[in-house]
């Protein structure tokens, strides 16, 4: 009967109304407002949506353009909802007595006769228009709207408004949240199925109602097909697909790092960072498989950067945002932990740029007291004399603390500022203590440095937006031979078992008591960090940074594309020699004289013996006492003569290491029966 009342109303009013009170009427229109609040968005580098938040009132309104919609599904809603969209000024008095005569015939109302712009402004009113007070002041506003805004404005208010049921406005967010994609590419079905939803939202929700949700697609669809906007074949495909049935969430890629982006702009209304959104997808599922299957509460950050830009690319703080059990809600890319063995490659950079060593030069590994501070070896086991080189590629302590004993501990830290880390130093701790993890650093600090070192020494603005950091100093950490001798040796380190990982250069590390296992890497363009452990810090037996943290450092290099670049060739004063050809100075670390004086031999037993008994009778000519003897790589005995009785290695093939105080070595093979 409203309906009825209303179109005679109509009618009256068009008849005898002149143009000049009508004008009057609709240009004093008090228009409700045309702006409202929308969901905050971050971005990334290519404008992908990677996370959104709601509105202060709990609605999921992601803003939307013409542009951003798929023009098949404007098409349909507009022949479907109000095919004169286009011709009238806001009000359809074709459509309106089409829908009144057809309540008085069928008893009941059969079809609206609101047009698209009525129901902007219904929506942006929120009055109640089943009333003809409403359904006037509706009209009046519609009226203004068709004055004041273009057809193309107006659909875009109703498509950032329309309600698509729960707290989903807009198409775009109905879009995210039926069918996981944005609203750009929609298929017949799911178009016809969100021009279906508004009239009715809550009855038709398809994750509460895919009954009612299918049978109102179907209605357009068949409407549509009708009309020969659409063909047979397209009908009968969109018949076929069933309606989403669950609501997929709306996109919250890389939650640790949007949340400290919009927290550090709380204004704006859209930010757009450097991430790559798929690679973003891609490590964060990585994170998740690394501790799918794992009981003991271990988490996973990872971090993966271009170093030439400092552009972060992904950002992984947990394997699960919500895993509140393992703490998932903790940033821990952030979290302060000691970095185990994953500064011995600052060490060694340090001690090439200032003329210390040289990846050649030879370096002793036997057991050292450094004033009170002996370190071990990470198998208790020790090598003897070798090449800077191998000492780094097998992460050797002895010579890492030797080197940094010569640098000063003061310049190891230095460095680590240089590179814009922020290392927390422990009390009490010896200063040595730093060259193997005696120092609090983040899984950002470790980025940091190693994208420094593949930045060809010159520290890197990390950051995850494109405009510079206002407080970044381009320090050079080492020099551009220096970085590169690193990346040399690093790309030759041993790789886990069944792992290739070719032109990556990369260290492991394992902090003291298991927990932390870190592996960091980088090559020709990009930095990748990958930190694991318990987020209390609690001890992860069996975590090493080689068995655990590795192969998901070389499964990230693996879903970077472009693929892997190459590390730079050396620059022109790169000093790339064998050990006998280096100056004087390089060819050995330590005790200048080592040079001068014959190195030790072992005089018995004979390379190749075979001995019987429990004791076996060592000796050794030349070289400088006191003499460290070595049976395969275990301390045995420390002498100043050069004869001395230890116990038999055990049954078997043996090696013999003697080395003397100038770190010269020399060695044996012996079998004991």
């Amino acid at each position: 009967m409203t309906r009825v009342v209303l179109a005679m109303a109509l009618c009256l009013w068009a008849v005898g109304a002149t143009r000049d009170a009508v004008d009057a009427w609709v240009d004093a229109t008090r228009l409700p407002g045309l702006t409202t609040a929308v969901s905050r968005e971050v971005r990334d580098r290519n404008g992908i949506l990677l996370r959104a938040y709601t509105t202060h009132d709990g609605r999921w309104r992601l803003p939307v353009k013409l542009t951003d919609v798929d023009p098949t599904y404007l098409q349909m809603l507009i022949r479907y909802e109000d095919k004169r969209f286009f011709d009238h000024v806001g009000v359809d008095p074709v459509a309106m007595i089409r829908a009144s005569g057809q309540a008085l015939w069928h008893g009941q109302v059969v079809s609206g006769g609101s047009t698209l712009t009525m129901q902007v402004a219904r929506l942006l009113d929120g009055g109640n228009s089943r009333h003809w007070a409403g359904k006037l002041r509706q009209i009046r506003v519609a009226l203004a709207l068709e004055r004041q805004l273009s057809k193309e404005e107006i659909l875009t208010l109703y498509l950032n408004h329309a309600p698509f049921g729960g707290n989903i406005e807009g198409v775009r967010a109905a879009s995210y949240a039926y069918f996981d994609r944005p609203p750009r590419r929609l298929t017949p079905a799911q178009a016809t199925l969100l021009v279906a939803l508004p009239q009715s939202p809550e009855a038709r929700r398809p994750d509460r109602a895919a009954d009612q949700a299918t049978q109102a697609r179907d209605d357009v669809l068949n409407r549509l097909a009708a009309f020969d906007l659409i063909d047979k074949p397209t009908l009968i495909a969109a018949m076929a697909k069933p309606v989403p049935e669950t609501r997929h969430l709306i996109p919250a890629l890389a939650p640790h790092l949007t949340d400290q982006a919009t927290a550090a702009d709380p204004t704006s209304q859209r930010i757009d960072l450097t991430v790559n959104q798929q690679l973003q997808i891609a490590l964060e599922q990585l994170a998740a498989d690394a501790v799918l299957a794992r009981a003991d509460g271990l988490q996973v950050a990872i971090i993966a950067a271009d170093h030439q830009t400092g552009h972060l690319l992904a950002h992984v703080g947990s394997a699960s945002y919500s895993a509140e059990a393992r703490g998932g809600f903790l940033d821990l890319t952030q979290a302060v932990r000691s970095p185990g063995s994953t500064l011995k490659p600052l060490v060694y950079g340090l001690g090439f740029d200032r003329g210390l060593i040289h990846p050649e030069t030879m370096i002793a590994d036997r057991p050292t007291d450094f004033g009170g501070y002996a370190p071990q070896n990470f198998d208790g086991h020790f090598r003897g004399e070798l090449r800077v080189r191998t000492a780094l590629q097998q992460s050797l302590n002895i010579p890492a603390v030797a080197v940094t004993e010569a640098l000063g501990p003061a310049h190891l830290l230095a460095g680590l500022r240089r590179a814009g880390a922020d290392p927390r130093l422990p009390s009490g701790a010896h200063g040595l203590a730093i060259a193997l993890g005696g120092v609090g650093l983040t899984l950002e600090d470790l980025v940091r440095l190693y994208a420094a070192i593949g930045n060809g020494g010159q520290a890197v603005d990390l950051r995850g937006q494109t405009a510079p950091s206002a407080d970044f100093i381009p320090h050079q950490v080492m020099d551009t031979a220096a970085a590169w001798h690193v990346a040399n040796i690093l790309t030759e380190a041993p790789r886990p078992a069944g792992v290739k990982g070719a032109g990556i250069a990369f260290k492991t590390g394992t902090s003291y008591g298991y927990r932390d296992a870190w592996a960091i890497g980088f090559d020709g363009r990009h930095v990748v960090g990958v930190w694991m452990g318990r987020p209390d810090g609690t001890p992860v037996p069996g975590a090493f940074g080689a068995d655990l943290a590795a192969p998901v450092l070389f499964d990230a290099f693996a879903r970077i594309k472009p693929a892997t670049d190459p590390i730079a060739a050396p620059p022109h004063h790169a000093l790339i020699l064998p050990t006998a050809q280096l100056p004087r100075h390089l060819q050995q670390f330590g005790n200048p004289k080592s040079n001068d004086m014959a190195a030790p031999k072992i005089a018995f037993p004979p390379d190749g013996a075979v001995l019987e008994g429990s004791m076996v009778t060592v000796k050794v000519r030349d070289g400088q006492a006191p003499f460290v003897w070595l049976a395969n790589g275990e301390p045995v005995a420390r002498t100043h003569r050069s004869q001395v009785d230890i116990a038999a290695p055990g049954i078997g093939f043996s090696s013999l290491t003697v080395i003397d105080a100038n770190g010269q070595s020399d060695q044996a093979q012996i079998a004991i029966e």
